[in-house]
């Protein structure tokens, strides 16, 4: 029945762009996944947080898995880009180290509680979901190293192992702190991390500065 013969129309939903709704179910997805974890999360809850019908979600993600392996390569590629960041932004190595260790306090402490898919995963046995949290690691430590190896002396072997331990030591204080309550206020836990690492890492002698020496006679 048309308007015209006088008959009431119901109008229809606003169909978004593909990527728009990707994006809002992304956004649902997330908020039942932190909640209930992976196992305990069902489609079902996902579709009727987002709005939208089961049909309309799976034209998006074909199952559960992807969808929730979407969400990992999003915060993956965040938590990589921030450090990457840190190291770029300034040419001040002691800024780098705070950068680098603000990236992952802020990633750990931001509302949305990502930080649960990534480090708290109850799927960190699937080969695909342990892959890509490796690669967080990885990715970090990959920015880490191209600065080091472009401001020393040191092997790609030696500047690897350097950058293995700023990201450790960056990563486990952030999620210890979180884990303990935030005891410790954030800018002054940021702080406190960030001068362990810098006080180890300034030691190493820049390329042409007027310290010498191999790390080893550095102490």
């Amino acid at each position: 029945m048309t308007a015209a013969s006088g008959g009431a129309q119901t109008a229809r939903p606003t169909r978004l762009p593909r990527s728009a709704r990707r994006k809002q179910l992304l956004a649902a997805a997330q908020q039942v996944f932190v909640a209930h974890g992976y196992h305990a999360a069902a489609m079902d809850d996902i579709a009727e947080r987002a709005g939208v019908s089961k049909p309309v979600l799976y034209q998006h993600f074909p199952g559960k898995l992807e969808l929730y392996l979407a969400l990992l390569d999003t915060h993956c590629d965040a938590i990589i880009a921030k450090v990457r960041d840190a190291m770029l932004a300034t040419s001040d190595n002691k800024e780098r180290v705070k950068g680098a260790v603000r990236a992952y306090f802020d990633f750990m402490d931001h509302e949305s509680e990502a930080f649960r898919l990534v480090f708290e995963s109850d799927l960190r046995n699937d080969p695909q979901v342990r892959q890509r949290v490796e690669r967080v690691e990885q990715g970090c430590i990959a920015a880490v190293t191209d600065t080091i190896i472009s401001d020393t002396n040191l092997r790609d072997d030696a500047a690897q192992l350097l950058a293995s331990g700023l990201v450790g030591a960056a990563g486990q204080s952030a999620q210890y702190w979180l884990a303990n309550g935030r005891r410790t206020p954030k800018a002054e836990a940021e702080a406190l991390v960030a001068a362990l690492i810098w006080r180890g890492i300034a030691s190493f002698p820049l390329q042409g500065g007027a310290s010498g020496g191999t790390p080893a006679e550095i102490g």
